[in-house]
């Protein structure tokens, strides 16, 4: 606990402060010309009124890519790491999230695979090829960002996922992930054949 209040203590004060003593915070502080810069922008997206900014490269990777040390098996995966990596929606709790353990790179090829229907039945995720271990987080219970709580699920499967073009880098990146279509069976319990070996066309 005290290296969770440690290491994140400053997204901690912030969120205990109002917007008018963030701008007595900030006109005060010692922040690089860059970390001001970031700082304004998620203040601003924090307290604005209108639609939520989209992810860019460095959010989907801090708050999606897993960390590759820890065992996704751990039941407090979700509780602690939405926490570490400041995963939320303008401080309220995402209902679901999914952690992914793999590189940057292996996600954004998934971008270039075509188009096939995400699980609300919309054709706009694109399919990896490959088999992608992760952690799926649902939320139990809690509103704000404090007070979320969090089931922890071990996944293996394709991943579905939505891309977008970030205009500033000039690239396609991985925009938000869908779901984690698991191989087992849930009438047999075992993995489907096609899973093992899955078609080459």
């Amino acid at each position: 606990m005290w290296i969770l209040i440690t290491t994140q203590l400053l997204p901690l004060l912030l969120l205990m402060l109002q917007p008018l003593q963030f701008e007595k915070l900030f006109k005060y502080s010692d922040l690089s010309d860059v970390d001001s810069e970031e700082f304004e922008d998620y203040l601003e997206e924090l307290y604005s009124t209108g639609p939520t900014k989209a992810p860019t490269k460095k959010t989907f990777q801090n708050q999606v890519l897993a960390d590759p040390d820890r065992p996704l098996s751990d039941p407090h995966y979700c509780n602690d790491e939405v926490r570490m990596k400041n995963v939320h929606n303008r401080l309220y709790c995402k209902k679901e999230h999914f952690f992914l353990q793999a590189t940057y790179e292996e996600v954004q090829k998934i971008c270039r695979h075509l188009f096939v229907p995400c699980k609300n039945g919309v054709k706009k995720c694109h399919r990896s090829k490959k088999l992608i271990e992760g952690v799926y987080c649902s939320l139990t219970s809690g509103t704000m960002i404090v007070d979320c709580i969090y089931e922890s699920f071990y996944k293996r499967g394709f991943a579905l996922i939505t891309c977008r073009w970030q205009n500033d880098i000039q690239e396609i990146i991985p925009d938000h992930v869908d779901d984690l279509q698991e191989l087992y069976s849930q009438q047999k319990g075992i993995i489907h054949q096609e899973a093992i070996f899955p078609p080459l066309f």
